[in-house]
């Protein structure tokens, strides 16, 4: 590994990525992909300093697919909600308690709930035990805080046994 090219396998492959982008080889845009393909990994290096071991990657993957589906199912929500003007919405900022303490997986797990329509993480705590969420339209903020302890929470603590 040199500082030039901190990662070279993850340039080559934003290299052939970005040549198969532009579905073209020439002069100029091997130039302009090889330079994007060694400053990506130059910029995003110190992303690498956390290093990280995913020990359950079956329950990885059923992770992704709960989230697809709540994607989804919240387009659906959002949807109603600017359509049908009718119904009230209950905008709420919540404190999430949090029982990770890795900053990876409270990274992921702010990242899940922001890409869920209808919810943004906020900020997390100075101490880090405390996540505040704005949510769209709730119910039951202790309905909430169980669903995403139960469907997200749960299950990065056993992906990265934390």
């Amino acid at each position: 590994m040199s500082r030039i090219l901190p990662a070279p396998w993850l340039s080559l492959f934003l290299l052939i990525v970005w040549l198969l982008l532009q579905n073209s080889v020439s002069v100029g845009l091997i130039v302009l992909g090889a330079i994007l393909a060694t400053a990506i990994p130059l910029y995003t290096f110190r992303a690498r300093d956390f290093p990280l071991t995913i020990h359950r990657p079956g329950t990885a993957v059923v992770y992704f697919l709960v989230l697809l589906v709540d994607i989804v199912v919240s387009n659906i929500d959002i949807a109603k909600i600017i359509l049908l003007p009718r119904k009230k919405i209950k905008p709420a900022l919540i404190e999430y308690p949090l029982d990770l303490t890795n900053q990876v997986p409270i990274t992921i797990l702010a990242c899940t709930i922001t890409l869920t329509p209808g919810t943004v993480s906020a900020e997390l705590s100075r101490d880090g035990n405390t996540l505040l969420i704005h949510a769209l339209n709730v119910e039951d903020v202790d309905a909430l805080i169980a669903t995403i302890k139960q469907r997200y929470e749960r299950r990065l603590k056993e992906i990265f046994q934390c």
